[in-house]
């Protein structure tokens, strides 16, 4: 079963009359049954296209958070070969919220990072939701430090609310963790790309996205805190996260105009989720032409890119 946001409920009517009509099967004219199916879908389909034209940044929160939105492994699975993951930061333990390792991309070899939400109650508790502990920052520190060695390019694939905020996190030194996986972004002189694939929360998901090019798909969102943690400082009212998330300015229309990402990757009508083989598929192509842009660049020219690339943001406004 198809799960429909509250703002698509228009579409979640008719497409439950549809399911109606060929439960009814052979009981009735078969092809009167036939033409209303096909009116309604087509009703359906125009719905969901006027619906996904006019998203306000609330809503586009809703579509990013989505559950059957493609997650971190359903792009490895599909656009990176031969992966190999890596486990633990050789210092505390293995954090699966973050996963990263080494594959090809389209024949090249590359190091690949990024945080898992999983898809089910058992792979969301495994992954702790996409929230990092430090042992996941410093994880992805330790595979930036061997991509860097074999001269890699390093890719993010970005989908956190934040990194973990517990107490634990605290007593291992989440805040430095998050730091040094910023810097460790920053430094390297092989090129990185990271993707926002769904929520780009916080220091949870600049730590990983500190890259020569920042790529944003279409419906999701990019911002310091979250519209409801930010409504709760700002107003101290959650309920209000709806004026939080159009004053913050986190859709990808609005950050590239601000210079924070530099591409906006398309989905199909409807989200990601209605179309995960076409997104996903998007993705790795905007990645395989992103990388090539850095071929043939020494170190300090690709350091210096990113460098002009961050302190750039803010400058035009």
């Amino acid at each position: 079963m198809r799960t429909f946001l509250e703002f698509e409920k228009p579409v979640a009517d008719l497409q439950g009359k549809v399911q109606e009509l060929r439960a009814m099967g052979e009981s009735g004219d078969a092809v009167a049954i036939g033409e209303e199916i096909q009116r309604l879908e087509a009703k359906a389909s125009q719905a969901l296209a006027e619906i996904y034209s006019k998203l306000t940044p609330w809503q586009k929160t809703q579509v990013a958070r989505h559950p059957d939105r493609p997650h971190f492994m359903a792009y490895v699975k599909a656009i990176i070969d031969d992966f190999t993951p890596l486990a633990g930061d050789r210092k505390f333990g293995d954090d699966q919220a973050i996963i990263a390792g080494f594959g090809r991309l389209r024949g090249r070899p590359v190091a690949v990072i990024g945080q898992e939400k999983g898809h089910d109650t058992e792979t969301r508790l495994r992954h702790n939701f996409g929230m990092a502990r430090p042992e996941g920052y410093r994880k992805a520190v330790r595979i930036m430090e061997l991509a860097e060695r074999f001269g890699l390019p390093v890719v993010s694939l970005v989908d956190t609310a934040g990194a973990f905020p517990g107490i634990d996190a605290e007593e291992r030194g989440q805040a430095e963790a998050i730091a040094r996986s910023t810097e460790a972004g920053l430094a390297l002189g092989v090129p990185n790309v990271a993707v926002i694939i769904g929520e780009g929360g916080s220091g949870g998901a600049i730590a990983i996205a500190t890259a020569n090019r920042v790529l944003m798909l279409e419906h999701a969102i990019y911002s310091v805190i979250s519209p409801e943690g930010a409504a709760s400082i700002l107003w101290r009212d959650s309920t209000r996260a709806q004026d939080a998330a159009t004053n913050m300015k986190i859709t990808a229309q609005d950050l590239l105009r601000f210079g924070v990402v530099d591409q906006i990757i398309a989905e199909p009508v409807g989200g990601a989720h209605r179309g995960p083989e076409i997104v996903v598929a998007s993705v790795g192509d905007a990645l395989v032409s992103a990388l090539a842009a850095f071929d043939g660049l020494p170190p300090a020219e690709i350091r210096r890119q990113r460098r002009e690339k961050f302190l750039a943001i803010g400058r035009s406004l």
